[in-house]
């Protein structure tokens, strides 16, 4: 399915609105570039070369489908539902961030760009991005907040390596809104030059869309993996929500599927009663942010409002579209978990399974916790494991550190 598949009500119009959310707000000059890669996907989608090639690199370079396994030592742990975990970590260069950046790669290509430029938080997007550049043969430009640069050194080694120039961001928060900020900006002086290669479902359409559906290999593997090991179809779904694009591409396969509850899971940060969360779902209301109509975390002037989470990937005060519209016809729900859950649940799967997830994940995992015991024992929850810990390892260890000594 492609972007375009109005006929569903869950998905975009052929305006890129998802009901009230969505859209593409942008200054004149751009309007047109924007169109351009919309047409540009839209010819993709319909090209059985474009679809094949990406099918070829997701299996024989990412290395799909990846496995989704059956969490017994956590379930034994928790006493309730199946716990299975879709093992996105398992992917080339360890997140799910490189089933879109080879799709953007890909029709970067198509377009006949020479770089692409993007924003990351983690670094994820980055890594994967400069991955996808390195082997299609692009440029690379990647924008990142300075205090992610500090918090994620090891993947800027990595995105250095595979050739990319990282620009560190020093204005406002110095994090991931304002690495988008960046990279929109360069962009915008150069937009016959750069593909702007967005990193979730987030930003003016055609990229909500587009990256769900780059995406959304997830979840179709997940359904046919789940049908093979148990017969039927799991009872919950559970995914990190900041920008959203691993829990719409887990979702995406299961939205007909009325049975199956949905379930985002965002930033509690260090609690929702001050300014230091990034809970856009349970909090936000109905704003602008880069390009698109969403739920934005805001003042009352109608300014994004600074935000933060233990896990860089997900501090971002704004949501995909498509996220905004499911909660609002009741189909997915958005809860929030604290960095204190976050980090209690990144230890337990480490110790308890062996898997060191990374910390955006973790949100997902402590939502697991919370919610598997309290559920039967033939019931089945599928959580979204985005990515690997090995990132976020030497911050987790000076975040336990200076607990031990407080």
């Amino acid at each position: 399915m492609t972007h375009s598949d109005s006929h569903s009500p869950y998905r975009a119009n052929a305006e890129g609105f998802f009901g009230d959310f969505g859209g593409a707000v942008l200054p004149p000059h751009l309007a047109g570039p924007m169109a351009d890669v919309a047409v540009a996907y839209e010819e993709a989608s319909a090209d059985p070369k474009f679809q094949d090639e990406l099918q070829a690199l997701l299996s024989k370079y990412v290395g799909r489908p990846s496995l989704l396994y059956f969490a017994e030592n956590l379930t034994r742990e928790l006493g309730g539902a199946r716990v299975y975990l879709k093992r996105e970590d398992l992917n080339h260069t360890g997140a799910h961030k490189i089933n879109h950046c080879l799709g953007e790669a890909l029709l970067a290509k198509r377009m006949g760009k020479k770089k692409l430029i993007a924003e990351t938080g983690a670094g994820q997007h980055g890594v994967a991005l400069a991955t996808a550049a390195a082997l299609v043969g692009l440029e690379c430009e990647i924008h990142m907040g300075a205090i992610d640069i500090e918090k994620q050194h090891p993947n800027v080694i990595r995105m250095e390596l595979l050739g990319a120039k990282v620009v560190a961001v020093e204005e406002g928060g110095r994090s991931l809104k304002e690495a988008v900020d960046s990279a929109f900006g360069v962009y915008a002086a150069a937009p016959e030059e750069y593909f702007f290669a967005i990193g979730s479902v987030v930003g003016p359409h055609p990229f909500p869309s587009m990256v769900r559906d780059f995406q959304s290999v997830v979840g179709r593997e997940a359904r046919a993996q789940i049908l093979e090991a148990e017969g039927r179809l799991p009872d919950l779904l559970i995914a990190a929500v900041g920008g959203g694009s691993n829990a719409m591409g887990l979702f995406d396969a299961f939205l007909n599927d009325e049975s199956v509850r949905v379930m985002g899971v965002e930033p509690g940060g260090e609690g929702l009663e001050g300014t230091r969360h990034a809970a856009t779902m349970t909090l936000g209301t109905p704003g602008m942010l880069h390009g698109m109509q969403t739920k934005v975390l805001q003042d009352a002037e109608g300014e994004p409002s600074p935000v933060h989470s233990i896990a860089s990937g997900l501090d971002y005060p704004g949501v995909g579209p498509q996220h905004a519209h499911l909660e609002s016809l009741g189909r997915a729900e958005y809860v929030s978990v604290s960095d204190a859950e976050t980090l209690a649940a990144f230890q337990a799967l480490s110790r308890i399974e062996g898997i060191i997830p990374a910390l955006e994940s973790s949100h997902a995992l402590a939502q697991v916790i919370k919610v598997a015991p309290t559920m039967p024992q033939d019931a089945i929850i599928i959580a979204n494991l985005s990515g690997r810990g090995d990132k976020d390892v030497d911050y987790v260890a000076e975040l336990l550190k200076q607990a031990a000594t407080a």
